[in-house]
């Protein structure tokens, strides 16, 4: 039957290729002429003795004519080499024969032949034999095609779904907002194959913003209203407006057929850099069920074939919508993340800055310390050589952690009572208590006046009592000058001064009213540790009485698990006057350094307690070292070189610094940039801080760029930083 009298509706197979090769050339011509004739267009015929290889046979036809004596070789042999590189569907084997008996075609079946046909042989039979063979490698071939496809489309899912996944993972590692927006277009350009990508991120006014491009091209400047500047409307004349407002994805095949959206600006940015956009995929960036962060668009779908701009397959849009989301929420929490690390800053630093207001003595000392510690970290993070080389902060993170540290290094002295922070007078407490020696001179003064009354009126030689009383007088001044004088702390106290001042403390005077009247219960309480007395009872001009004393309780012990080695007094503090005026230097006693000093114990225990997370973990570290020493002689651990890192040392110098060189210290008189330096370099050569960041703080200028910003420009004076430079003279 002639292919086009078929009935039944089959694919057409007449132009696929046949290899015929029969047992003469003559026989293989003849084969050939006759398929043809019955409308397979695709014949080929094998003539001569030159052999054509199986995998050739394979690659190149759909069905093989075969003569079991044919110029392929021996037609079994043949048949057998063609069945084990190719099953009987891929390519079927007609075998054709003059006389073929039945153990020839078994041999044949065997062998992996598909069909016999016996010459002479019946047009219809030989066309129909013909057909259904190219039938079944055809629909092999489909299938097998059909295969391949799935496999590649199976492929490029997983691909995609991979590549959504490890960016996923990327995102959420990424801790810095450009390294995320570049990540997201880079990669999004490669998994949906365009030729460019940009994104567009919504402003705190109510823009769009073009924050980026994968092109080189440059970036826009203008900034595209989200709302009308005079009405107030939505504006969505834009795509990329319009996407954000309505957070649904926006497919533009052909940029200058689009009439939905106005893309005159797109058009010029093209005239402008020479580029030509065609078409447009833009998708919003917005976490679940959150406001729009803002924009990705993608441009210039390519064909993967032939490179050619192709409009974007709808198909691609879930899995860009996937990839903005991933994007949307990766932004929203590193701004989730900086405003948590803004708020923590604000917090620590008005943490700070109330520290610094309790007292004068402190003014802004907890503000410029970090802007030092700060300017030096940089100074050695910048160290290509030298002993301070490998040092750095290498991440936003550890510069943070830093700076928590360096703000947050006085805050135990919110804890330290101002009077003895502020305690510019010996006897000063919450007052100053000269007030009340004073007044005990004033009855001493009296007495003497009364006493000389009293003598005048009992008929006493008038000049003996006048020039008795003068003295009295004369010595009352003197001697309270003397205490005035003492209590300034300004001078160190000889033994002398010490015997005298007992010596006046010993002068008696009579009290005649209870001492314990009005007096709140916790100062009523130190009373009762002494006897009651009757009235008249002698007091003394000066004295250290029980009360004086305040008991140290079990909650003014550091934890013993801290390690902590501060000495302690015996006491919380003693009031004693005696024991207040004979401080050999300064206004301190032991009990009121010792408090002043737990600051360190307080602000650490705060700190190693505070539940920081791992990005701030060394915050106690940085706070809390900054009164060590090299030498182990600091406090509050008496932490040796071993134990101090360079942050540790860093703080350490700008505490010092700062310290020496403040002009709003109310108690002392900043010191010139020479002489502060002097004490530095001095520390150095005892050991007490670190040379190499010493020097660094000299050769990097960082010294004279703080003392431009911070100190009067009388202090500036004239510095040669050699003299100051080099290695510690190691001891002999």
């Amino acid at each position: 039957m002639p292919l086009h009298e078929e009935t039944t509706a089959q694919p057409d197979v007449s132009s696929l290729p046949i290899l015929v090769a029969a047992g003469t050339s003559g026989e293989t011509a003849e084969l050939a002429r006759l398929l043809q004739s019955l409308g397979y267009s695709g014949v080929t015929a094998v003539n001569g003795p030159a052999p054509v290889p199986p995998a050739e046979v394979g690659a190149s036809y759909r069905l093989v004519v075969l003569g079991l004596t044919n110029p392929l070789g021996t037609g079994l042999d043949t048949i057998a080499l063609i069945r084990k590189r190719l099953p009987a569907a891929a390519l079927p084997i007609l075998v054709v024969s003059q006389a073929l008996d039945g153990p020839a075609k078994r041999s044949a079946l065997r062998a992996g032949a598909n069909d016999f046909l016996t010459l002479p042989m019946d047009g219809d039979e030989w066309s129909l034999r013909t057909r259904n063979l190219l039938l079944m490698s055809d629909q092999y071939h489909a299938a097998l095609n059909d295969k391949d496809q799935l496999r590649v489309e199976l492929q490029t899912r997983s691909s995609r779904l991979r590549m959504l996944i490890e960016n996923g993972l990327l995102m959420a590692r990424t801790h810095d907002r450009t390294s995320l927006l570049r990540h997201t277009l880079f990669e999004g350009q490669r998994l949906i194959a365009c030729d460019a990508a940009s994104v567009y991120l919504v402003t705190p006014q109510g823009t769009l913003r073009f924050a980026m491009r994968t092109r080189d091209d440059a970036l826009a400047q203008e900034e595209i209203p989200l709302y009308d500047p005079d009405t107030g409307a939505p504006d969505t004349h834009y795509v990329s407006t319009w996407c954000a407002l309505h957070q649904q994805s926006i497919l533009v095949d052909d940029v200058t057929s689009e009439t939905r959206f106005d893309l005159s600006g797109t058009r010029r940015f093209d005239a402008h850099s020479g580029y030509r956009t065609v078409s447009l995929l833009t998708v919003p960036m917005a976490p679940r069920k959150g406001e729009v962060l803002g924009v990705l668009q993608f441009i210039n779908k390519l064909d993967p074939a032939t490179g050619r701009v192709i409009p974007f397959p709808s198909e691609l849009v879930p899995l860009v919508e996937a990839l903005a989301a991933q994007a949307a929420v990766a932004l929203d929490n590193l701004g989730l993340l900086d405003e948590r690390r803004a708020s923590m800053e604000s917090l620590i630093r008005t943490i700070a800055t109330a520290i610094d207001a309790k007292s004068p003595y402190t003014a802004r000392h907890s503000e410029r310390v970090p802007e030092l510690a700060l300017m030096l970290a940089e100074a050695a993070h910048a160290e290509p050589l030298g002993p301070l080389a490998t040092f750095g902060f290498h991440t936003d993170d550890e510069w943070h952690e830093f700076r928590v540290g360096a703000w947050l290094h006085d805050c135990g002295k919110i804890t330290t009572p101002e009077h003895v922070i502020d305690k510019a007078t010996k006897l000063e407490t919450i007052y100053n208590r000269i007030h009340e020696i004073r007044t005990r001179f004033e009855v001493l003064w009296r007495d003497a006046e009364i006493e000389r009354l009293q003598a005048l009126a009992a008929g006493d030689d008038v000049t003996a009592v006048e020039t008795r009383c003068a003295a009295q007088k004369a010595r009352l001044q003197d001697d309270f000058a003397f205490i005035a004088q003492c209590n300034l702390g300004s001078e160190n106290l000889s033994q002398a001064h010490r015997d005298r001042i007992q010596q006046i403390g010993a002068t008696a005077w009579l009290r005649h009213f209870d001492d314990r009247l009005g007096l709140a219960e916790e100062e009523l309480a130190r009373r009762e540790r002494e006897p009651l007395r009757t009235l008249p009872a002698t007091e003394f001009l000066l004295a250290d009485q029980p009360h004086h004393v305040i008991v140290r309780g079990l909650a003014d012990l550091p934890d013993a698990d801290m390690g902590f080695k501060l000495d302690m007094p015996d006491h919380a503090y003693n009031h004693g006057e005696i024991y207040n005026l004979s401080i050999l230097r300064g206004t301190l006693t032991p009990e009121d350094r010792y408090k002043i000093n737990e600051h360190m114990t307080h602000g650490i225990t705060m700190l190693e307690r505070m539940p920081f997370p791992k990005s701030l973990r060394r915050v106690p570290e940085y706070a809390g070292t900054h009164h060590e020493t090299l030498l182990g002689t600091g406090y509050p651990r008496k932490l040796g070189a071993a134990d101090l890192s360079v942050p540790a040392r860093i703080m350490m110098i700008a505490d010092i610094f700062e310290a020496l060189t403040a002009t709003d210290r109310p108690y002392k008189k900043p010191k010139p940039l020479s002489e502060a330096l002097h004490i530095l370099h001095t520390l150095k050569h005892k050991g007490h801080i670190d040379a190499d960041i010493f020097d660094l703080f000299l050769t990097s200028g960082v010294y004279l760029r703080y003392a431009s910003k911070y100190l009067a420009a009388s202090q500036i004076d004239a510095i040669d930083i050699q003299r100051y430079l080099g290695p510690v003279p190691v001891p002999q």
